[in-house]
């Protein structure tokens, strides 16, 4: 096969091409590929990509080049910056055709594409780099859309886009991503110059324009057209392209339905993470439990998704329970225990169906996704985001089976395919370009009190090293406000806000089912809330008494039971923290409730420690002391009431602590938060039990 003719800038198909003189299309490119990525119609997260050629000046020379400008690797549509593009020169790239050693080796022509690039920098080239350099138009886009992929993967795709479309978009039969299918394109492109792009069988679509506006135009054409014909298939079929509801298989109520999936998270996060570590996010979209709710959400859901940017996601087939929602809980953790065990089976036996010597190793049998009839899907993943994607991704795949059962029958590329993607050494390699995960990916910590002073600190720690936080404070809006900023521009793939006062078991139990729901399960607990009210024992009252137990030793025992819940039933071990006190070993004066119940969480952590060890579960705490600057104990009024004890100014106080320790250095929230990192870190998983001062040495208190 030729190469391609050179770039053209026209826009009627029989003219003669005319090479492009613009300088450098990337704003209009980078602003097409935003604005369909944005549209969830159009395509998803991460998937698809754009390109556009043009002229630019070439340093070495000091005269025109023509270039290829297209989405890296990786990218996301919705967000690309001209940073995510691939630049390429088009003479390479286009020569490459002449070398290309055939469908059996195309892979080596992604290392190919380096030898093109242009300039310094850049994204790495995608897979599909050679479609848009191929393709003879100055801007090429391939998307995902749910009415396309429909299309393309109904039992007769090519005749409903012929009868959808007439000649003016073609059909391409299912070819792996890759440089014979960027030739394959190309010669369509070519052999057919009335259409203005195509469909690509299981796959998705490709367009084509001559300017960035006129490719835009075409790819929503093709989208929208799509969708229009399948909704009008489907609403005169009169039928459910799902089939009839299956009776008790419904919806539960909202509040029924939130408390089941908190029950049934931690146990399938627990199975997700056999082989490794997971984070969960639950999808209860009513797309989703209508799917589940209708009688042919089995044989669909067991012919697992098509598109390559959804089954990578979501892995071959999802987990299905087989169970309506108002089975009881301990039937339906049984059986998802036994369908679990024959999920992993089943997949082992689909790698060993398809691995050869070339193969990459088996990456795990755990599924990425599980459907559970009346309260919806859960998928998993190595973090927030990506099980968060996951779903996204299969409420795509439902509606591409919807669309296809409308007009025809669902009827995905094969299994053997799937797994030649899955499996993909260049997919391997883009896995293996991953940074690495950070001392604390894949865990969900909950930080009490944790909307200002120790707890914001500690929280802020975790969630820099890589933990999923809930931060949970009296009130609402403040915890989600120190979660907002906790999370940077991340949001809720990192931290989320609840509210709760410790001392109220309802408060704490729904906190705790926050969490669950929010990231799965929950794997670190740190006992943080506290208060102090500063009296000799003649003026302390019962009420500031009973305010400080309630808070701190009531409230720390039913955090730690709480979660507690949660630890065991998910299998995987994990940590409670409580922040104690220096005041909890040594006597001082003026300061009697505060000490006593700080005593009393010191020993909680040696009872839990002794309790919870059987299940992998380490109980520790940090004793903190001196904490003044940006403490909200002390901007409480510990604070005036400490320096009133010491006949200090208040704001010397700081520097009072220091001086009576033995490093003479001032204490302050985020060396709490290092301790608390250390204790629930890799490097001490041998340790409970344990209490860690933070005070720079007060001798008086040391542990004996």
């Amino acid at each position: 096969m030729s190469a391609p003719r050179p770039t053209t800038t026209t826009t009627d198909p029989g003219e003669q091409p005319v090479p492009s003189n613009d300088p450098t299309p990337v704003a209009d490119l980078v602003a097409r590929s935003n604005a369909l990525g944005a549209d969830p119609t159009t395509t998803n997260y991460g998937g698809g990509n754009t390109s556009a050629k043009g002229t630019a000046v070439d340093p070495a020379t000091g005269g025109d080049v023509e270039l290829l400008w297209v989405k890296g690797s990786g990218g996301d549509l919705g967000t690309l910056t001209a940073d995510g593009l691939a630049v390429l020169r088009l003479d390479r790239l286009r020569a490459l055709t002449g070398v290309y050693p055939g469908v059996e080796r195309e892979d080596e022509m992604v290392a190919a594409f380096d030898y093109c690039l242009h300039g310094r920098g850049g994204a790495a080239p995608s897979i599909d780099t050679a479609m848009h350099g191929l393709v003879d138009a100055p801007h090429v886009d391939h998307l995902h859309p749910d009415s396309g992929i429909a299309l393309a993967t109904a039992a007769d795709g090519e005749a409903l886009v012929r009868e959808v479309f007439g000649d003016r978009v073609v059909w391409v039969p299912w070819r792996r991503p890759g440089f014979q299918l960027g030739l394959d394109i190309a010669e369509v492109a070519r052999d057919n110059p009335q259409a203005v792009g195509c469909v690509l069988g299981g796959h998705g679509i490709t367009a084509w324009g001559a300017t960035s506006d006129e490719c835009r135009e075409r790819s929503l054409e093709i989208v929208r057209t799509a969708a229009s014909f399948l909704a009008e298939r489907e609403a005169a079929s009169g039928r459910h392209p799902f089939g009839a509801e299956l009776d008790g298989f419904g919806p539960l109520p909202d509040a029924e339905r939130r408390e089941r999936a908190a029950a049934l998270l931690p146990v399938l996060r627990g199975l997700a993470s056999t082989d490794a570590p997971q984070v969960g996010h639950l999808d209860d979209a009513p797309a989703v439990l209508d799917f589940l709710a209708r009688a042919e959400h089995p044989r669909l859901a067991a012919l697992g998704t098509s598109c390559p940017d959804h089954f990578l996601r979501t892995k071959v087939r999802p987990l299905v329970l087989d169970l309506p929602p108002t089975a009881p809980l301990e039937d339906a953790v049984a059986r998802l225990r036994e369908l679990h065990a024959a999920y992993r089976e089943d997949y082992t036996a689909y790698y060993e169906r398809h691995a050869d010597a070339q193969s990459p190793a088996m990456r795990g049998a755990d599924p990425a996704v599980v459907l559970l009839p009346g309260v919806g899907m859960v998928t998993f993943g190595a973090d927030k985001q990506t099980a968060r994607v996951a779903a996204e991704y299969y409420r795509n795949a439902i509606a591409v089976m919807r669309g296809a059962e409308a007009v025809s029958t669902y009827a995905p590329i094969d299994e053997a395919e799937k797994f030649r993607i899955e499996y993909w050494a260049l997919e391997e390699a883009k896995l293996a370009r991953k940074p690495r995960p950070k001392a604390l990916a894949t865990r969900v910590a909950l930080v009490t009190g944790a909307a200002s002073g120790i707890g914001k600190a500690i929280a802020t720690r975790l969630a820099a090293e890589g933990a999923c936080v809930v931060v949970a404070d009296l009130d609402l809006e403040t915890a989600q406000r120190a979660a907002a900023e906790i999370a940077g521009g991340k949001g809720a793939d990192v931290a989320v806000g609840v509210a709760a006062d410790v001392s109220d078991p309802a408060a704490v139990a729904a906190a705790v089912q926050e969490a669950v729901l929010a990231f799965g399960g929950l794997d670190l607990v740190v006992n943080n809330a506290g208060l102090s009210i500063s009296k000799p024992l003649l003026e302390t009252t019962e009420r500031d008494w009973d305010l400080q137990h309630d808070v701190m030793a009531k409230g720390s025992f039913l955090v730690a039971q709480a979660a507690a819940r949660v630890l065991v039933a998910q299998g995987m071990g994990g940590d409670v923290v409580y922040i104690s006190s220096k005041n909890g070993v040594f006597a001082g004066p003026n300061n009697i409730a505060y000490s006593a119940v700080k005593a009393d969480q010191a020993h909680q952590v040696r009872l839990l420690a002794a309790e919870l060890g059987e299940h992998g579960i380490r109980v520790n705490g940090v004793n903190p002391d001196g904490v003044v600057r940006g403490s909200g104990i002390f901007a409480g009024g510990w604070g005036a009431q400490r320096a009133k004890t010491y006949g200090i100014p208040e704001e010397e106080l700081g520097a009072f602590y220091a001086q009576r320790t033995l490093l003479k250095r001032e204490v302050l929230p985020e060396h709490v938060a290092d301790a608390v990192f250390v204790l629930v870190g890799p490097e001490m998983s041998r340790t409970t039990g344990l209490h860690v001062p933070v005070d720079s040495g007060v001798a008086a208190a040391f542990l004996r």
